[in-house]
Formats: structure tokens, C-alpha cells, sequence
């Protein structure tokens, strides 16, 4: 395994998380359309660590909202980062899927007067369901970071298809978090209905069983059902 990234010039520092210290390194990534963010490098990474992609969510991760499974994600990733003692967080401001912290909370008003979940909801106000982007963030692990190979840290199969086109490969590594509510139940429901997202379980993680088909008439992305090994 080669050590990457040992050279660059942003200031590291000594950063403390559940009484554990590690080196962490931040690089900016700029907004070109797609909102930008930040990439975040914990300790001295390789070929083969952890990467976290993870889009901005002020009511999961600031607010520690029940409704969705954001903030554990993020949780979860980081542990399993400060286990392993090295790994990548890329921060993409991308609040809402993209659309915005005001056109999400629109989002959640329209759901609780329809009940339809918020990408139908989304649909029914004019934004895009999910209007994210990842190419600048898989380009940067690859031109920035040097990285060829990465375990990535998601249940988003459009994660992984981003970071394979930009040239890397990818060993996904599924999340598994506990909904924290009925709101944040059904919220999964429906990433994996409308989005493909592989919601893993304790018995059968990555079974095609637990993704629910879509409707007919939806134009998803395919159905991944198991954890591919991709060059």
C-alpha cells in the first residue's frame, strides 16, 4: 500500500472526538454548480481506507433530528474511521439532496399534508428528487488524494458509480444505523423505493430482499444487490 497525500500543504491538525485524538487535514472543494465543500483527511491514509461522502444536513447533524438517518450516518462513518485510525470525509454542501434547506422544508410541509414522501413531495413543488452531484468529489479523491482504491462508507449507489467513473476502485462498505423514529422508517422506505438505496439489516445486509422495487412507471437508477467489488 502507498501512503498518499503526505505532501500537501494545508495545515494539519490535532482534532478530538470521544476522548480520541487524531491529525486531521482540511481542503476546500469549490462550488462549480454542485455547492462545494470540504474534504477532510484523518491521519495518514492509503490505498484501500475508509471514505466517507456525505452531503450537509442541518436538521440530522446540528439539529439531531429524529426524521431521517443522516446524523447516524455520519456518526457511524466517523467511529469506523477513528477505528481504523485513517480515512477521508468528503463534507459536500448539498443541504436538501441539492435543493436547499428552504425547498426541504417545503418538502416536509407538503409530506405531512399529502403523505407522500418528500421526493414525491419534492416532484410535486418543481425540484428535482434528488438534484446531487458527486463527480467533483470523486475527482478530487483521485487527482488531489491520489487515491486508486477506497472503501466506501454508503447504502447510495449513486456514490459508487461516481467515484468507479472517475476511475477508482470501489469496496463498498454498508451503514448500518437504527431508525430513530417512524418518520425516519419511512424515510428509508423510500430511498430504498425511489433511489435504489441498499437499507442494510443485522441478519442479511446487502440481500435484494430488503430493497423494496419500485414503481413501473419510475425512472431509477438499476438495482445493485450486493456489495460490488469495482475497477
Amino acid at each position: 500500500m502507498t501512503t498518499v497525500a503526505s505532501d500537501l500543504a494545508e495545515a494539519g491538525h490535532r482534532f478530538t472526538r470521544k476522548g480520541r485524538d487524531t491529525r486531521v487535514r482540511v481542503i476546500e472543494l469549490p462550488d462549480r454548480g454542485d455547492g462545494g465543500g470540504h474534504i477532510l483527511v484523518f491521519g495518514d491514509i492509503t490505498d484501500g481506507c475508509l471514505v466517507r461522502v456525505h452531503s450537509r444536513c442541518l436538521y440530522g447533524e446540528a439539529l439531531r433530528s429524529d426524521d431521517c438517518d443522516c446524523g447516524p450516518e455520519l456518526d457511524k462513518s466517523l467511529d469506523m474511521i477513528q477505528d481504523a485510525g485513517s480515512g477521508v470525509l468528503v463534507y459536500l454542501e448539498q443541504e436538501g439532496r441539492g435543493a436547499g434547506l428552504l425547498a426541504k422544508a417545503r418538502g416536509y410541509l407538503e409530506s405531512e399534508q399529502s403523505g407522500e414522501d418528500t421526493f414525491t413531495s419534492y416532484e410535486k413543488l418543481g425540484y428535482p428528487p434528488d438534484a446531487r452531484s458527486y463527480e467533483q468529489a470523486a475527482r478530487a479523491l483521485f487527482d488531489v488524494l491520489n487515491l486508486r482504491s477506497v472503501q466506501l462508507l454508503t447504502n447510495n449507489p449513486a456514490k459508487m458509480h461516481a467515484l468507479r467513473e472517475a476511475g477508482l476502485t470501489v469496496q463498498v462498505v454498508p451503514l448500518v444505523t437504527e431508525a430513530l423514529s417512524q418518520r425516519a422508517i419511512d424515510y428509508l422506505d423510500a430511498k430504498r423505493r425511489r433511489r435504489r438505496h441498499w437499507i442494510p439489516n443485522g441478519e442479511s445486509p446487502w440481500s435484494a430482499e430488503q430493497t423494496i422495487l419500485p414503481r413501473p412507471d419510475a425512472a431509477e437508477p438499476p438495482l445493485e444487490s450486493a456489495p460490488p467489488v469495482l475497477v
